[in-house]
């Protein structure tokens, strides 16, 4: 189907001002999910790429890639989603489907991997992220959001959360409670903590900021906060 018109907020410049930008979709494809973005949280990562660091950008760039919308339109062989859906939407929109990292869900290692934002689809058209009003999406890099979960609550999940959760699964196949030390009280840092804490880890908040003890152990229920020496 025939890209459609959308609306976005893109950095024109270094400067990294927003202001607003319309563009076209990409045409939808047989796998593809279009979804009308609800919600998109604001990482450290789009602020850096609006300002051109650490490398060289093709403005206009529409960042945002914690993204959560509602599904609008789908491809004729995508199975897993439908009309309506909440689903997510991390940094990656695409890979080739066919090398060893894809066919080992690493797709990240794809050598064809498109991010969300500032790449290049297989067509040709510029990425943007979800400072904008849609997005189109392969369903391969769609996720379900579940229906007890705040969409607004879940974006951040999908940048800083996957970054937390991963080395605390990867790293601790026993299932047995660990003394995790969370270095920084941030976007990823917070996160970390709630979801050490649901794992039933022992959690100790590393900061520099004396500020961050009342919010790391009354509001996010560490066990221990290790402050400036």
């Amino acid at each position: 189907m025939e890209g459609r018109r959308v609306i976005g907020w893109a950095a024109r410049d270094v400067s990294a001002h927003l202001s607003p930008y319309s563009f076209t979709l990409r045409k939808t494809g047989p796998e593809d999910v279009v979804l009308k973005v609800l919600y998109c949280g604001v990482d450290h990562t789009d602020l850096h790429q609006m300002r051109g660091e650490p490398m060289p950008i093709n403005y206009p760039l529409v960042p945002g890639h914690e993204v959560v919308g509602e599904v609008v339109e789908v491809g004729s062989e995508v199975n897993k989603f439908k009309l309506g859906d909440k689903v997510g939407v991390g940094c990656l929109v695409s890979s080739c489907g066919k090398c060893l990292s894809c066919n080992s869900n690493n797709e990240q290692y794809c050598n064809q991997r498109v991010f969300t934002y500032g790449a290049v689809n297989k067509d040709g058209t510029p990425t943007h992220g979800g400072f904008s009003s849609a997005m189109v999406v392969h369903q391969k890099f769609v996720v379900q959001i579940p229906e007890k979960l705040a969409p607004e609550q879940a974006a951040p999940l999908l940048c800083a959360g996957v970054t937390a959760y991963s080395p605390l699964k990867q790293f601790n196949n026993s299932d047995k409670a660990i003394k995790a030390g969370i270095l920084g009280l941030g976007g990823v840092g917070h996160l970390a903590v709630l979801i050490a804490k649901a794992m039933g880890h022992h959690v100790t908040v590393i900061s520099s900021s004396e500020k961050k003890k009342v919010e790391a152990l009354e509001h996010l229920h560490a066990d221990a906060f290790l402050g400036e020496l």
